[in-house]
């Protein structure tokens, strides 16, 4: 089956939840379907990516989106009641190039990552449509309303309802929905979130496997670190639980790894807490630290950094609400704390109890292997694409 994957960003380097997600979907669906991957992109092109993409694709379609196409496409969407989630991205120069390609290769299936995309899908009613909502836009925007400044709050307002709105509506211009957990679906603005497919992302147990290294850190967190719910969790850990730890363990080490830190992020350096920024192996950070802690305050949809920690063996803290998404079993696969309290006294507990952060460990390995396998959510993803459409 000839399938055109949408994308919001070209998925390579993987260092975002939505390029990981996007890239390990295409190169197995890859074994059973030919690929046509449209990607839009407001940044260069890795120098690796498409070299990389082209394993799996039989054809891309790269749309740049310019600064100032965006600037444009913001304008518009100002007047148009587009999200900007939705309008930042939305180029009536690249619909143009997309329809062309999709009359050129006329695919048999059209699959939409994010609402980010879903305009481009407009006008090809003659073929059934898949989109993948991921996360729920509209609550993590309403989550970070009471955080931003006075002056940004209306705007944040207005996206949220624009948001909520939009994937009302975005519901019945598609076949088929998928949502990357049961959390998130319960959270789609529509009475009929029940018929949306629940679809994880999986941990790659090829290459995120335990491995032994001296530990440098004690503590990791680890993500996209210009993502404000992880600029956000990172200032709590270093903020707030940090000093309750060093009440008790002065010499306590964080590492806080990923792309692209943020200024508030970098101004959190110090002798106890690193900022490594990109890193070449993200399974160096893991590696070399006791445990992972996510804080994770308002963040939606499903951690990739616990699945990878867990395929590595590392103990997991994390808060109830990342937890409702993965679905762990607290106290036995992983650790969840909601205030720095909590989260100091399971942190300092498995510092002074390796045999408990071993058993913790284990468990959480187990429970990820089981679970969240790339080769399974991939045959149920290929299932559900190709009977989009098909009446029921």
């Amino acid at each position: 089956m000839k399938l055109l994957y949408i994308t919001s960003r070209v998925p390579w380097p993987l260092e975002k939840g939505d390029k990981l997600r996007a890239y390990h979907q295409l190169r197995l669906l890859a074994e059973q379907h030919e690929i046509y991957l449209a990607a839009l992109h407001d940044q260069p092109l890795h120098p690796q990516a498409d070299k990389e993409l082209r394993r799996f694709c039989k054809e891309i379609l790269y749309l740049p989106l310019p600064k100032r196409a965006v600037a444009f496409n913001l304008l518009r969407g100002t007047f148009s009641g587009l999200p900007f989630q939705v309008a930042y991205f939305y180029s009536k120069s690249a619909q143009e190039k997309l329809d062309r390609f999709i009359a050129q290769h006329r695919p048999e299936r059209i699959f939409c990552q994010l609402i980010r995309t879903s305009e481009y899908a407009r006008g090809h009613e003659d073929i059934p449509k898949v989109i993948d909502y991921m996360d729920v836009f509209s609550k993590g925007v309403e989550r970070r309303l009471g955080k931003v400044s006075p002056l940004l709050r209306p705007v944040f307002r207005t996206e949220y309802k624009r948001l909520v709105r939009y994937e009302h509506d975005v519901f019945s211009r598609f076949d088929e929905r998928i949502i990357i957990s049961g959390q998130d679906r319960d959270l789609i603005p529509h009475p009929e979130r029940g018929k949306i497919h629940v679809v994880a992302n999986g941990v790659d147990t090829d290459f995120f496997h335990p491995r032994e290294t001296k530990k440098t850190y004690e503590l990791l967190f680890n993500g996209n670190m210009n993502y404000p719910p992880n600029v956000e969790s990172a200032e709590y850990l270093v903020q707030k639980i940090l000093p309750l730890v060093h009440e008790k363990k002065p010499g306590v080490r964080v590492l806080i790894s990923g792309a692209s830190p943020a200024p508030r992020v970098l101004a959190l350096r110090s002798e106890k807490v690193t900022v490594s920024g990109w890193v070449e192996d993200v399974r160096d950070s893991f590696a070399q630290s006791r445990l992972l802690v996510a804080p994770m305050q308002s963040s939606i949809g499903l951690q990739n950094k616990l699945l990878e920690a867990m395929a590595m063996q590392l103990p997991c803290i994390t808060t109830s609400l990342s937890n409702n998404a993965l679905k762990a079993e607290a106290g036995r696969q992983v650790l969840v704390a909601d205030t720095p309290e909590a989260f100091a006294q399971h942190i300092l507990h498995l510092l002074d109890h390796p045999e408990e952060a071993e058993r913790i460990a284990h468990e959480g390995y187990r429970f990820a292997l089981e679970n969240f396998n790339w080769n399974t959510i991939a045959q149920e993803l290929g299932k559900i694409i190709v009977h989009a459409g098909e009446k029921k």
